[in-house]
């Protein structure tokens, strides 16, 4: 699993690539936390190379959600891919088709 961020117009882009399971997700949950350390409130996560979800790599969203509800905050996934989607057609995260209209509903 490979972790990369950024900031676009003061959303935070994390970019996750390879898979989000029981082995990688303490160490995207502890890359997260230290994200979230910052005054931020705004994530986007860009799953468009996440190859596979665990119900470890959930949690860590989970947790994320938690901690933004917490502040304020908002956060929105993109780009997933068709496997990936099916685990949030019956949960509660807001969910867009791309990077692009991801940054357009955190606005």
């Amino acid at each position: 699993m490979e972790i990369q961020h950024r900031e676009e117009n003061g959303v935070i882009c994390i970019a996750i690539k390879g898979r989000l399971d029981g082995t990688s997700a303490e160490t995207a949950d502890k890359a997260i936390r230290d994200i979230l350390a910052g005054d931020n409130c705004s994530l986007l996560f860009d799953l468009s190379a996440l190859e596979y979800l665990s119900s470890s790599g959930l949690r860590v969203l989970l947790n994320t959600t938690r901690a933004l509800d917490k502040r304020q905050g908002k956060m929105v996934l993109c780009a997933l891919n068709i496997f990936v989607k099916e685990l949030f057609e019956e949960r509660d995260f807001p969910v867009a088709d791309s990077v692009h209209t991801g940054l357009q509903a955190l606005k």
